[in-house]
């Protein structure tokens, strides 16, 4: 059996890091993945923590096995009988110093040979430190790291524990938005309610900025002058009629809009700590349940409470059809949000009944069960 090892300090693992041992597990039949341990070194995560997250982000990959080690890693990689040791290389500067390192390695006489693996181009701009800063200023990072670790920076640089709120229109989210605000009053839990449709409407209408004036025209240009206020916004219940009976024309709003809308959603994060709710009633559909790393609270609700409800918002029967019949139902969100936990190997989908005749204790329940899951540390968010 050909062995490798493949170290580094997994403060935090990243997607460089994973291509590095997935290219390597490739030409050996087992890589050793070893998690450094320098105790003069100031890590973000323990060594409990870095370890829990590169399993999980390397759980993939079969002949990997994920191992702290500390001192010199030729000497373990000898007393290990690893012949091996693979380096990832992502410019010049890493070049000169592993080649370096290397020298010093063979002068030991030990026996182990380095093999170096080139940095694809669109990951050699990674590393763990400037995933640290970007989180820092609520950057996006989940292309640079998986969502397990994306979930960990979040709440140990900014004091986040996020969670997707979402169902069927007339289920009931914002109320079950609201009543989580009351729970979390009640026990002194910082929450932040976020909802997606809004920062859409003000996009639509309010937001002065150039970029959203564009976004406006840009609309207006695909759907039509009719959906034109005098004013340059958007006239929102013109351009529902629209997109709410033709899913081609929703996913083209969903196109122009999702840029914009993310640049929004990263100025309301920015600050703010606690339990976040982003409360979006298309978060499956629009494979957005990477924004809250797959925690997802479902809310569902009976036909007959959907139908009370959107007729108190002066929408016809036929209306009321088809703007159910615009988004996936309760069973297609449920398994769509299911799909992604499995995938990605992060995250949980929570499902709360909020039919006319529900137990109103199902809503505490579901925050109870949240927040436990989420293991909400309340020194981190008095720190921030």
């Amino acid at each position: 059996m050909t062995k490798a090892i493949y170290a580094f300090s997994g403060d935090p693992i990243t997607y460089g890091h994973i291509d590095v041992v997935e290219r390597a597990s490739k030409a050996f039949d087992k890589v050793i993945v070893g998690i450094g341990v320098n105790p003069k070194k100031d890590y973000m995560f323990s060594l409990e923590e870095r370890t829990r997250l590169a399993n999980k982000s390397l759980a993939h990959i079969k002949n990997a096995e994920i191992t702290p080690f500390q001192g010199l890693l030729v000497d373990y990689a000898y007393e290990q009988n690893i012949p091996f040791v693979v380096k990832g290389i992502r410019n010049a500067a890493d070049a000169d110093y592993e080649q370096n390192l290397d020298q010093h390695n063979k002068a030991h006489n030990l026996g182990i040979d380095t093999l170096t693996f080139y940095a694809r181009p669109e990951l050699a701009h990674i590393s763990s430190s400037a995933v640290k800063k970007i989180q820092k200023e609520q950057g996006l990072i989940d292309r640079y790291v998986p969502l397990c670790v994306k979930q960990a920076l979040e709440e140990r640089i900014s004091g986040q524990y996020i969670l997707g709120l979402t169902g069927e229109i007339g289920a009931g989210k914002s109320y079950i938005g609201k009543e989580f605000e009351k729970l979390a009053k009640e026990r002194n839990i910082p929450l932040h309610n976020i909802e997606l449709d809004h920062i859409g409407h003000q996009i639509l209408g309010e937001l002065k900025e150039p970029r959203y004036q564009e976004v406006r025209k840009t609309i207006i240009e695909n759907f039509g002058n009719n959906i034109k206020n005098s004013d340059g916004t958007i006239n929102r219940k013109a351009l529902g009629e629209i997109v709410f009976t033709n899913p081609n024309e929703l996913t083209k709003l969903n196109d122009i809009m999702y840029t914009p809308l993310m640049v929004r959603l990263r100025r309301e994060l920015y600050g703010k700590n606690g339990l976040i709710l982003f409360n979006a009633a298309l978060l499956a559909e629009s494979d957005m349940a990477y924004l809250s790393n797959n925690n997802v609270l479902l809310v569902n609700a009976n036909q007959q409470s959907q139908e009370r409800r959107l007729k108190e918002r002066d929408l016809n029967p036929n209306q009321i059809k088809t703007r159910l019949a615009s988004q996936y139902d309760f069973n297609q969100k449920k398994k769509k949000l299911e799909d992604k936990t499995q995938r990605d190997n992060q995250g949980k989908v929570w499902v709360v009944n909020n039919s006319d005749d529900s137990d109103p204790k199902n809503i505490t329940n579901a925050f109870n069960e949240i927040t436990e899951e989420l293991l909400i540390d309340r020194t981190l968010l008095d720190a921030k």
